[in-house]
């Protein structure tokens, strides 16, 4: 299979581009947050990486479905993708814990 004929699961191009978006602008909203003398301008950075990043992959996904090289996910694949999502939940609820729980002692 030539990589003319490579298929790819739904959402490949979302998740690539969100974190090569994600990276290149992270370290716009700290420059941008000295300047100004608003710490609260940190996240902006992140959040331009990830609209950046939806927009891009996006338009990558709905040109790859016109020319049918996008494909549902596999049973495997959708198992994977759930029980990464619940081990995110899990880390953040454990470290929302951790943070309260140092907080307040």
């Amino acid at each position: 299979m030539n990589n003319l004929e490579k298929t790819y699961p739904e959402g490949h191009f979302l998740q690539m581009w969100m974190g090569i978006g994600i990276a290149i602008f992270s370290g716009l909203g700290i420059p941008l947050s000295i300047v100004t003398e608003n710490p609260g301008l940190i996240a902006i950075g992140p959040a331009i990486g990830v609209s950046v990043g939806l927009a891009i992959g996006q338009s990558i996904e709905n040109k790859y479905k016109q020319d049918g090289r996008m494909r549902p996910l596999t049973e495997l694949e959708q198992k994977r993708k759930k029980n990464s999502v619940l081990l995110g939940v899990v880390i953040l609820t454990v470290g929302m814990l951790l943070f309260l729980l140092l907080l307040f002692l």
